[in-house]
Order: C-alpha cells, then sequence, then structure tokens
C-alpha cells in the first residue's frame, strides 16, 4: 500500500469513525447520565437519513434537510422524554428495554406507511459535490472531508458545552449525585428532558450527514445501534472523550480490517473490544464505581 492509498484509507477510517462518535456520543448521554437503555437509538439514526431524504426532496437543498432534521428530532425527543422515557428513570432494565424496542416497532411502522420499503438517494450540496484528484486514477470526495471537518467542529462543541458551560457542569453534577442537585434547587426534570432530546438529535445527526453516501434504506439503524454500544462500553460508560477514543478506534480497526483482513474483518471490532476491556474492565476512561 502506498502513502496516498493509505491516506485516503486513513481518511475514510477518520470519517466513520467520527459520524459512529456522532451517533455514540447521544447514546452516551442517554445510558451513561441518565442510565436509560435505549434500544431505539439506531432506529432514530434511521428517521435522521429518512428526514434528510424528505426535507431535501421538498426543498432542494441539503443544508435545510440538515437543520430541520435536527430541529424535528430534537421536538421529537422532548416529547418521547415527556410521555414515556421520565417514567422509567430508577426503574429496571427490562422495563426500558421492553419500552424501547416499542418505539423501534412504531417508528418502523411510520416509516414503512410514510415512505415505502423502497431505497432512496440524497443529494450532497452542488458546493460539495466534487472530488479532489490525488493521482491520476485516484480521487476524494469533497463531502468525505466534509463530513470529518463537520464533525470534529460537533465533537469539539459537545466537548466545550459539557466542559465549559454551566449545563455541562448540571449535567456532570447530575450523573454523580442527582439527589444532591435536586436539593440545591436544580430542576433536574428539564435537565433530563434537554439530555435525552440532545442524545435523539445526535442520532439523528449522524443519519442526516452519512445519507448522501450510504443512501436510505429499511433497517440501516440496525448496525450502527451495535456498533454505538460497542463504541459507548469501549470507551466507559458515560465518558464522552471515551466514546470519541473508542468511535476512532473502531473506524480504523473497521477500514484497514477490510483492507488487510478481509476474511476476519468482521470480527476485529470485537476482539478489539474484548482485548480493551480485559485490559480496562470499566472502559478506556471509564470510572471504576461505574
Amino acid at each position: 500500500m502506498d502513502l496516498i492509498t493509505f491516506g485516503v484509507q486513513f481518511l475514510n477510517a477518520v470519517q466513520y469513525g467520527m459520524v459512529l462518535f456522532l451517533v455514540a456520543s447521544g447514546l452516551t448521554l442517554v445510558f451513561g447520565i441518565l442510565g436509560v437503555i435505549n434500544l431505539a437509538h439506531g432506529a432514530f439514526y434511521m428517521l435522521g437519513a429518512y428526514l434528510a431524504y424528505w426535507i431535501a426532496a421538498y426543498t432542494g437543498n441539503f443544508l435545510i434537510a440538515l437543520v430541520g432534521g435536527v430541529a424535528i428530532a430534537f421536538v421529537l425527543g422532548l416529547a418521547l422524554e415527556s410521555v414515556f422515557i421520565r417514567w422509567l428513570y430508577g426503574r429496571d432494565h427490562l422495563a426500558q428495554v421492553l419500552l424501547s424496542f416499542g418505539l423501534i416497532l412504531v417508528i418502523d411502522e411510520v416509516r414503512q406507511l410514510l415512505f415505502g420499503k423502497d431505497v432512496h438517494s440524497v443529494a450532497p450540496p452542488d458546493w460539495l459535490s466534487g472530488s479532489i484528484q490525488l493521482t491520476s486514477n485516484l480521487s476524494y470526495p469533497v463531502y468525505r472531508l466534509a463530513i470529518c471537518v463537520f464533525c470534529l467542529a460537533v465533537a469539539a462543541l459537545i466537548f466545550i458545552v459539557i466542559t465549559r458551560t454551566k449545563i455541562g457542569m448540571i449535567v456532570r453534577a447530575g450523573a454523580e449525585n442527582r439527589e444532591m442537585t435536586r436539593v440545591l434547587g436544580i430542576d433536574y426534570d428539564k435537565v433530563n428532558r434537554l439530555v435525552f432530546a440532545t442524545g435523539i438529535a445526535l442520532a439523528a445527526l449522524g443519519g442526516i450527514v452519512t445519507a448522501p453516501i450510504s443512501t436510505v434504506y429499511p433497517g440501516m439503524g440496525d448496525g450502527m445501534l451495535i456498533l454505538s454500544f460497542v463504541v459507548v462500553v469501549l470507551g466507559g460508560i458515560g465518558s464522552v472523550a471515551g466514546a470519541a477514543i473508542g468511535a476512532l478506534l473502531i473506524g480504523l480497526t473497521d477500514t484497514f480490517g477490510k483492507v488487510f483482513f478481509p476474511s476476519v474483518s468482521g470480527m476485529l471490532i470485537y476482539l478489539l473490544m474484548a482485548a480493551v476491556l480485559l485490559w480496562r474492565p470499566n472502559g478506556i476512561l471509564g470510572r471504576r464505581d461505574v
């Protein structure tokens, strides 16, 4: 493998890992901070992709689809938390699994009623639809580079909000001791609602930015759900920084595994997780008391 080919594969790995981080960071917030196992997280990733297709087809503008899809997912997250999820805090995981599985069935049925079972495509913005010519027979899509830059910007924003803002301080405090935050007069019910809605919006955002390069099809969130849980466990439950490290490791392992070890590439991610958990049972940045 020459240097240019290696660079292309490395960019593919980073792009895949950063999209995975978008989705997994939402799951980290919901699972690690709220303590809710949301099996429907992959369905919201799929929902984001279908929202991108629907809004882009109606408006002809992918940026409107990006903003509109995230906004719709955020509002939907607020509604779901208020009606269903708020009753799950502190309850056993079986109730959470059953409810979130029910949400998967409802979302999939609504998807089938509205869009059918066809595969759809979403065009990227015209100014991102070209390619960068690397050699006489090798080019790299501009949109994939844009995904890397955009996801890095979103990741930086997430870290700034969590570590440098008042709402991030409240979220971290509530994750440590929820009852103490209530005693201090903080309306943690509102915080729960915002955290859950943000997690759903991040899952949908991952589906939106991926739609132009992966097409939109039923069940596209199933594999992403499994990988998101792997990222959460790999990085450490509740650690957004750990999720970022885990997502990049999975991106690199999956991409280069398909190049160098194609016959066993599907196993490498799980072998990586097993190796990391043998080294650090609570994940790379997981806390010992989790």
